[in-house]
């Protein structure tokens, strides 16, 4: 494994950093959040431009094919920047989804108008419930028509199609297809809208290949922790520069060791959980026996430390981080919903240990691997 990020995802990076920079700045991003979508059709046309919303399509269905370390590295600079609407909920959500799911027809029908930029789309799996568990789902299918419910589904009011897993398998369904009702939820993050969607006899085309659902997650389980790692940079960042101009005792508060212990906090949470978010995302890309763990891993320790990281700089900044003129509450809003989409740190903690049992249980070298992971789970 290269530790190092080579040129050209440097450069990827550096571009992005730029363009998230002058397309979506924090007014635009409160302008945005004002809106009952969050989406802003002008900002999307520009993603499409630059290729962004097909960064991990294969070429053939018109994207960049690019790998998921460069994925995530696209993701974490959306994060840095509080990158308002269906971005993630379409490229490494639905995006990966359809890619391991649907047959070719299918990825040209679906996959290639969000590489082009033509459509957005999402994923609907939690239901009643509240688990992201798969195997938790109730709702099915008769004569490929959908009747249920799923909650919280981000960003459902803009797409084009949903993606909904059933418990007897993967279906798209048209955004205006008879029977479906979308309504808003009440969300944390103003900036990435929720939905409940109501099926009611709705037509649903099943996709191809449901087996590739758990690798699928597993994509977009990294893109968001890359989200939620470019979030507490910049979290991080926002605290430091508090730190160092916010004045007691005619003294800058940075200067007070307390405060240097809370910025120090804040730096290695965020260090530690980029390096296992890079790994995760490595580990995919390689297909490597604990790509699966490493991602819980990943996902387990993101969510913890996103909420850390939150709780301390709103700590240094005391009652000002909370303002609504202050933008770090808007990060601290982000990384709480984020901590619990694709299962919060107990669910990958429970999913890591069934991956040692299971795989004590097969007595085979991916039992080795889990055991490790789950050593750094303690």
């Amino acid at each position: 494994m290269q530790f190092g990020l080579s040129e050209s995802q440097q450069i990827l990076k550096d571009t992005a950093r730029k363009f998230f920079a002058g397309e979506s700045p924090v007014a635009a991003v409160r302008k945005a959040m004002e809106t009952e979508t969050a989406y802003d059709a002008a900002l999307w046309a520009k993603l499409a431009e630059q290729g962004f919303t097909g960064i991990i399509t294969p070429e053939e269905f018109g994207g960049m094919g690019l790998g998921k370390v460069e994925l995530i590295l696209l993701m974490e600079e959306a994060g840095y920047a509080l990158l308002p609407g269906p971005f993630f909920s379409t490229v490494a959500l639905a995006g990966a989804v359809i890619d391991a799911c649907a047959s070719a027809e299918q990825k040209k029908k679906y996959l290639a108008r969000i590489a082009g930029g033509q459509a957005r789309s999402t994923v609907a799996l939690v239901e009643a419930a509240g688990s992201w568990d798969p195997g938790s789902l109730k709702i099915s299918t008769a004569d490929n028509k959908l009747t249920g419910t799923k909650l919280f589904v981000t960003d459902a009011a803009v797409a084009d199609f949903i993606i909904v897993v059933a418990r007897d398998g993967i279906f798209a369904v048209d955004a205006k297809a008879a029977g479906l009702h979308i309504e808003p939820m009440k969300g944390m993050d103003l900036a990435r809208k929720i939905y409940s969607v109501e099926f009611k006899n709705t037509p649903a085309e099943k996709l191809a290949n449901t087996s590739g659902l758990a690798s699928a997650l597993d994509v977009a389980t990294a893109a968001l922790c890359a989200e939620m790692v470019g979030g507490m940079q910049r979290a991080l960042e926002l605290t430091v520069a508090y730190a160092k101009t916010r004045k007691q005792f005619g003294k800058p508060i940075g200067i007070f060791q307390a405060v240097q212990h809370l910025c120090a906090d804040m730096y290695l949470e965020t260090e530690s959980s980029r390096s296992a978010t890079y790994y995760a995302a490595w580990a995919l890309e390689e297909n490597t026996a604990d790509a699966t763990a490493a991602i819980s891993v990943a996902k387990m320790y993101s969510s913890d430390a996103s909420r850390t990281v939150g709780n301390r700089g709103i700590q240094v900044h005391g009652g000002m981080g909370f303002t609504w003129e202050n933008d770090l509450h808007l990060y601290y809003r982000r990384a709480k919903a984020s901590e619990t989409m694709l299962g919060d740190a107990t669910f990958h903690r429970e999913r890591i240990a069934r991956l040692v049992v299971d795989g004590a249980a097969a007595g085979d070298k991916k039992s080795q691997n889990a055991e490790r992971a789950a050593a750094l789970v303690k």
